[in-house]
């Protein structure tokens, strides 16, 4: 039995997990920030239909019957939901209250060149009329001066409500001071700045009635607790001591220390838990990249079939004797077995000539992953079709069967994963394989270490989004029409 290593390494994790998660208040007002952007947007391109005919006008042009943007309501399906997404993106929702106004403007710069971008090329494949591009010119300003404008006045409210003491949210602090003093000083500046700290109450010194007494006199409305160093049982009385009087009992959960894994709580029936979690968290996204998953797979297997017949026919005439799929168990999620599908790319006796191969051509890749650039085992079509990446085309299959998914760390036979040296390794089977990924779209061609490997894919597990998982898509066309399949 391996023993964890003394050390565990987080590879690309972006910081402390206890200060990542967004609280529920402050997601809440994102939303409702972008709730109020998405608006913002739909307003502007309103706006520029209506001016549109007043700026022909002004450079010689005759007016037009009709404003048009009913025309265009596929360009507001895209803008309107999409561009807040973008902002978010380049952290627009961050920090509201710090930010200078040119960040601000930097950031809406940023976002509104990648939807212009997008709705750009929409509007020349779509061969958009003359009036409706010119509503796209005059509506990016409009929205840009409307994005800015709700910023500065967010920003500005944020800043009168920190400074009005008496609309300040009441707050009890408590646990033993040291533990308090550790707490503010993790703190985000921005978490506490709508905090009226009543007192610091240091559960180890004091009696519990007297926090009952100070609720009451002082009309707190919320304690939060640092536990660290004070016995359960007493923390235990004083949330009591909330619960009484109605007020809310916020818990850090510091008295547990990770290095990787993030802590939320849940509950499984009426039993509260502190669950720490170092993949994923389900949510509204994760549950739009199984739809788009499904759907994706579903579309790519229809467009490529000819792909598919191509393949089919060429391995039967070049390496009869063994069927034109090949299936091998392979490592899925938390290591659970499953049958991956490959359009077969190498001689029928393949698998058991592996250990020679191993001997006479030793391994291109350091760690218990065989990569071998030149492997004699591949036939010549085969060969092209590993360069082109049809091979891995049925993989689809698996895709829509929800064994895999479109991106994700690519599936290792069982017999690598078994020969795994260190522990911290296996963290990457807790998410589903992918067939592409940011080793496979980037410098897969490059990259000898299976260390190095593993780095990637759990930097993309730790990091993982709906945006991040598009751009390793994006990357990965031009690694298929340039060759860059795998070897």
């Amino acid at each position: 039995m391996q023993s964890p290593p003394a050390q565990p390494k987080t590879y690309g994790f972006r910081g402390d997990p206890f200060m990542m998660s967004t609280g529920r208040k402050q997601a809440f007002s994102t939303q409702a920030l972008q709730l109020l952007d998405a608006s913002l947007v739909w307003l502007g391109f309103w706006l520029a239909s209506l001016v549109r005919d007043p700026v022909r006008e002004l450079v010689g042009m005759d007016p037009l019957d009709t404003t048009m943007l009913a025309q265009m309501s596929w360009v507001l399906y895209i803008a309107v939901p999409f561009t807040p997404l973008v902002l978010e993106h380049f952290n627009f929702y961050e920090h509201v209250r710090r930010k200078s106004r040119r960040k601000a403007i930097q950031q809406i710069l940023k976002s509104l060149a990648v939807m212009g971008l997008v709705l750009g090329l929409l509007a020349v494949f779509a061969r958009l009329p003359e009036a409706s591009r010119l509503i796209l010119g005059l509506g990016a300003p409009i929205v840009a001066f409307l994005l800015l404008l709700r910023d500065r006045v967010t920003r500005k409210r944020m800043i009168h409500l920190e400074q009005d003491h008496g609309r300040r949210e009441r707050v009890v602090l408590a646990g033993a001071q040291e533990d308090l003093d550790e707490l503010l000083d993790e703190l985000d500046p921005d978490a506490a700045s709508g905090w009226n700290i009543v007192q610091h109450f240091d559960l180890a010194e004091r009696p519990v009635e007297e926090l009952y007494e100070l609720l009451k006199e002082e009309t707190v409305e919320r304690v939060i607790f640092a536990t660290r160093r004070t016995a359960f049982d007493r923390v235990a009385q004083a949330v009591e001591a909330c619960e009484l009087q109605g007020v809310e009992a916020w818990i850090a959960a510091s008295f547990i220390r990770t290095q990787i894994a993030r802590p939320v709580f849940d509950s499984i029936g009426n039993k509260p838990m502190l669950v720490l979690r170092s993949t994923p968290e389900l949510s509204w996204e994760l549950l739009t990249k199984e739809t788009f998953d499904r759907v994706g797979a579903l579309l790519l297997i229809i467009f490529t079939s000819p792909l598919w017949i191509f393949a089919a026919i060429g391995i039967r005439l070049t390496s009869p004797g063994a069927p034109v799929i090949f299936s091998q168990k392979r490592a899925g999620r938390y290591g659970k077995p499953f049958r991956m599908l490959k359009f077969r790319t190498m001689v029928p006796n393949a698998e058991a000539l592996l250990d020679q191969i191993k001997n006479d051509h030793g391994n291109q890749m350091d760690g218990p992953v065989f990569k071998l650039e030149r492997d004699p085992r591949v036939f010549a079509f085969g060969a092209m079709l590993r360069k082109l990446s049809i091979d891995e085309l049925p993989q689809l299959l698996n895709v829509l069967t929800g064994n895999m998914s479109l991106v994700g760390p690519r599936p290792l036979p069982l017999y690598e994963v078994e020969a795994f040296s260190e522990l911290a390794h296996r963290r990457r089977l807790s998410v589903k394989p992918g067939i592409t990924c940011e080793w496979q779209a980037g410098g897969r061609n490059k990259i000898t270490s299976f260390e190095q490997w593993v780095e990637m894919d759990l930097r993309y597990i730790d990091n993982w989004s709906l945006w991040l998982d598009f751009k390793i898509l994006v990357k990965t066309i031009p690694a298929v029409l340039l060759g860059r399949g795998a070897k």
